[in-house]
């Protein structure tokens, strides 16, 4: 039996039925078309589909959507204005930080989080903030450049 849900998502308020047991990610790629987030693992291992959930990363592949009822929900696709990019986007291009880019818009989210929290993170706070996004082509020191970098230039911070 469906049941009827609601949410913003990347500032629009949006309604949709799903089964009690359709997830988060589901929902946003199947019912919004919003691909961005990836299913990487389905087990919250991997974190390609990191989104934010009131401002907190959250595995979407871990919640339902009916959890997700009544949230603040940003997706990557949230995070530029038309064709101009975020600052955070602007910096892991900067630096090189995307390589396959599947991992990327969890890593990216995972970084806005941090940074609205703390603009001026440390090196070790920001592998903390991305410790659950795996990356398996970049080694993840361009990702943590690109991170600390935006930090550095952004007196108020960016996000």
């Amino acid at each position: 039996m469906k049941r009827q849900v609601w949410m913003r998502v990347n500032g629009e308020e949006v309604t949709g039925w799903v089964e009690p047991r359709k997830t988060l990610l589901d929902f946003l790629r199947e019912d919004l078309d919003l691909t961005g987030s990836k299913k990487g693992c389905d087990l919250g291992n991997c974190g390609a589909c990191t989104v934010l959930m009131g401002g907190r990363p959250i595995n979407s592949c871990l919640v339902l959507a009916v959890e997700a009822e009544g949230q603040e929900i940003l997706t990557i696709e949230g995070m530029s204005e038309g064709m101009k990019l975020h600052p955070i986007q602007e910096a892991f291009i900067q630096h090189g930080a995307v390589q396959c880019g599947y991992c990327t818009p969890g890593m990216i989210l995972s970084a806005k989080a941090l940074l609205d929290e703390n603009p001026h993170p440390t090196e070790e706070e920001v592998r903390v903030a991305i410790s659950g996004n795996l990356c398996r082509c970049t080694g993840y020191k361009k990702i943590v450049e690109a991170i600390l970098g935006l930090a550095k230039t952004h007196d108020k911070g960016c996000c």
